[in-house]
């Protein structure tokens, strides 16, 4: 922190590194401001915000952190799947990753600790901006302010719970401040029907309360959008089809978000927020600020190699699975799988670089590849800038199209599968023909095919295989044969909170 005159009196300016605050017109990327820090100019808060945004900051800043969207969530969203391997080197990780791979993950493994953690402290986070919008009586707001900021905290609060029901089943709900450590380790488990409740709970209030969009100085908070686009995706997830609709609609009727970004864009630096974007985690480095406004997110995942190819880690690496799934001449294949070269065959990366021979795996994640001249202007190799996209605008099309065929809507179910590929095709129509089929189960299978390569690598494959009731048949067959549909749905419960809560929590099933 620093301190600062602002009309006469001594102030603290809160460094809170949770958005990028524009300030003026349309910035380029390295002319960024860092992030949620208040200056003279804006402080106590930025108009056409709120005077809850020093609460509210402070979760956003926690998308950001290690436990929530770093090294653990890769290994247990992708890596967990067919679409990914760990990569690296093959002892690289320990044990806390190879069991990520293949099975079963152990109540002691460090990295489920990390998870529950870090999305308990989010939740946290959410729970404080929640007291201070409903019981601080300090702080002047009008009832609008009021509930824009009450619907951003829910938001994030329910984007929390609903990783950690997915990820381990029957989690506390924790919906107040605790003065206390002990008396948090000490709340019982909920059922998944009533973890999901709440989360839809507030996932409405937060549709119902937040803007369609923000001043661009804003970008990156949360939206109606973006709360109708995850409420369709808790609804699918419980095959709740005609609710998944609904909200998949009230996406796709509000005109903000379309398709005009081309897939090789989406996920370089300058494609970052743009009309496909409805949730990203905000992050952004400097040369005298390399990583602490960012995130390791495309860190773990770079390439590994020495020199100017020392990129990162090397961790979640597309499979051959992946690697034969997409039909032929599907540009995404090449944006998606960045492929080392060998004797025989040279790859380029998509800034034309030669990869070289020799390097530890033979694919690496191409959708979290920097541009070489930021990191050059950077004097950092590591892509802690990179945003992560976690809600695309496409992935919301393809719930729409899978809810459809699920109610019976067939028309509209073609429709929108043949947006998302009419985008990928890309005025090319020699390739990805349109599906015409009108049979239930076959267009089924084609949308789940259409969305494992359009997301791919982006941590939906695994949900989806299990909300689909197809794991263990898929990653068996992909070699993880270790995978049990009665244990590995779920991650255990770590061991480490069983033993704070002195038993109050219970292990789920098999472990």
């Amino acid at each position: 922190m620093k301190t600062n005159t602002f009309n006469g009196k001594q102030v603290i300016v809160l460094i809170l590194t949770g958005m990028i605050l524009f300030s003026g017109c349309k910035k380029d990327f390295l002319d960024r401001d860092p992030q949620g820090q208040y200056t003279q100019d804006t402080y106590p808060y930025p108009g056409g915000s709120g005077p809850y945004d020093t609460y509210l900051f402070g979760i956003y800043s926690e998308l950001r952190s290690f436990n929530v969207h770093s090294q653990s969530f890769i290994a247990a969203t992708s890596i967990r799947s067919d679409d990914a391997d760990k990569g690296s080197t093959p002892a690289d990780g320990g044990t806390n990753a190879i069991s990520m791979d293949n099975f079963p993950v152990l109540p002691n493994n460090g990295f489920v600790n990390t998870i529950w953690v870090g999305y308990f402290s989010l939740i946290n986070k959410a729970n404080i901006a929640l007291d201070q919008v409903r019981n601080n009586k300090d702080i002047v707001a009008t009832p609008e302010v009021k509930a824009q900021s009450e619907a951003e905290a829910r938001f994030l609060r329910a984007y929390a719970y609903f990783n950690l029901v997915r990820y381990f089943g029957r989690v506390p709900i924790v919906d107040s401040v605790f003065t206390n450590a002990a008396a948090q380790s000490n709340v019982a488990q909920n059922t998944p029907e009533q973890v999901y409740a709440f989360i839809e709970t507030d996932l409405i209030y937060a549709a119902a309360n937040l803007p369609l969009s923000w001043e661009a100085r804003f970008v990156g908070r949360i939206t109606k959008g973006a709360a109708n686009g995850l409420l369709a995706k808790v609804y699918l997830t419980q095959r709740k089809w005609a609710p998944a609709f609904a909200a998949a609609g009230q996406v796709i009727n509000s005109g903000v978000y379309d398709l005009s970004t081309s897939y090789d864009r989406i996920f370089r630096e300058e494609g970052e927020n743009s009309k496909e974007s409805v949730f990203e985690v905000q992050a952004t480095a400097t040369a005298a600020i390399p990583s602490a406004n960012g995130v390791q997110y495309a860190q773990i995942q770079g390439v590994r190699g020495s020199g100017a190819w020392d990129l990162g880690w090397g961790w979640n690496t597309p499979s051959v699975q992946l690697d034969a799934a997409y039909e032929t001449g599907d540009p995404r294949k090449n944006r998606t799988i960045l492929y080392t070269s060998t004797a025989t065959a040279t790859f380029q990366s998509i800034y034309g670089e030669a990869l070289p021979v020799g390097l530890p795996n033979p694919r690496y994640n191409n959708k979290v590849y920097s541009n070489p001249a930021i990191r050059a202007s950077i004097g950092n190799r590591f892509g802690y800038w990179m945003n992560v996209r976690l809600l695309r605008y496409s992935d919301v099309v393809l719930m729409y199209a899978e809810a459809a065929n699920e109610t019976g809507n067939t028309a509209e179910a073609l429709a929108k599968l043949e947006m998302v590929r009419a985008r990928a095709r890309a005025g090319n129509n020699t390739i990805l023909p349109a599906v015409t089929t009108t049979d239930q189960a076959l267009l089924r299978d084609a949308i789940r095919r259409e969305r494992r390569v359009e997301l791919a690598m982006e941590h939906d494959r695994f949900w989806d295989i299990v909300r689909w009731g197809i794991a263990q048949s898929v990653l068996h067959a992909a070699g993880k044969t270790n995978f049990s549909d009665a244990r590995d749905v779920l991650l255990p419960i770590p061991q480490t909170q069983i033993d704070i809560s002195g038993g109050k929590l219970t292990q789920n099933p098999g472990y």
